[in-house]
């Protein structure tokens, strides 16, 4: 795994974990795997950079995108308690690595 999970990177836990309700789930991310993915800062500025409209999207950043807005309102309800756990982790490592970044998003999806 190499990327940027955006708190969006609690977006990216649950991009790369997660499917909508009525989707079969796709299997979860371990904490191993999402500390791999969290030490990858080349990935998570791409993931970021997508989320900001700065880059193109993978699959990861388009999920990343359409999940934004519930994340960073607290409201996740296709999240198990897991899921949950792992966003807060992502949200809390991308507003203490990547400040400005963190700022940006929060600006462009807060209030979508």
């Amino acid at each position: 795994m190499t990327l940027i999970k955006i708190a969006l990177l609690c977006l990216i836990v649950y991009t790369v974990a997660g499917q909508k309700a009525e989707e079969p789930r796709k299997p979860r991310v371990s904490d191993e795997q999402l500390n791999v993915a969290l030490s990858d800062e080349r990935y998570l500025r791409r993931q970021l950079k997508c989320a900001l409209g700065e880059a193109p999207c993978d699959p990861v950043g388009r999920r990343l995108k359409s999940l934004a807005p519930l994340v960073l309102r607290g409201s996740c309800p296709q999240c198990s308690p897991e899921e949950t756990r792992q966003i807060k982790k992502v949200l809390s490592h991308i507003q203490r690595s990547f400040p400005k970044e963190w700022s940006k998003v929060v600006q462009q999806y807060a209030g979508v």
